[in-house]
């Protein structure tokens, strides 16, 4: 599978270890910023890195901000994005299982590097299960169609 990472200057202290675990685990991993401590909006990173997953460039991303919370608000604004801002491992394993998630959005400032390697190798392990899912993913579909 392919990741990719982005971070705004509050994410930048768990790229590193974000990048080791997937590269662990067998993944094709690329960073598209941001590369050091200067100020940037999320939104702008978000947007780079949800457009490889639109473009099949990646099968996944990981966003990571200071709370995961605006990565994931910017995220989810972007059609055909299923974004899940997670700060443990069950959510990370049912993003991916219930809602298909294509975008794990971790807070640097909530969790550590233990708890960060636990949930990415939780996101990326797990597979969606399809079934009774789809009918519900179908209807966030028509909800992205409606509110445009």
């Amino acid at each position: 599978m392919k990741f990719v990472i982005a971070n705004d200057h509050g994410g930048l202290s768990l790229v590193k270890t974000v990048e080791s675990t997937l590269l662990k685990l067998g993944n094709e991993v690329e960073h598209l910023g941001s590369f050091d401590e200067n100020s940037v909006d999320y939104p702008d990173f978000a947007q780079k890195a949800c457009k490889k997953i639109l473009e099949n460039k990646a099968d996944f991303a990981v966003l990571i901000c200071g709370t995961g919370i605006g990565m994931s608000i910017a995220a989810n604004k972007i059609k055909g994005i299923r974004a899940a801002a997670v700060s443990e491992t069950y959510s990370a394993k049912m993003s991916r299982r219930h809602n298909d998630a294509n975008v794990l959005c971790l807070g640097a400032r909530v969790i550590g590097t233990e708890t960060c390697k636990e949930i990415v190798e939780a996101f990326a392990n797990e597979k969606f299960e399809g079934q009774r899912h789809i009918n519900r993913l179908n209807k966030i579909k028509l909800l992205e169609e409606k509110y445009v």
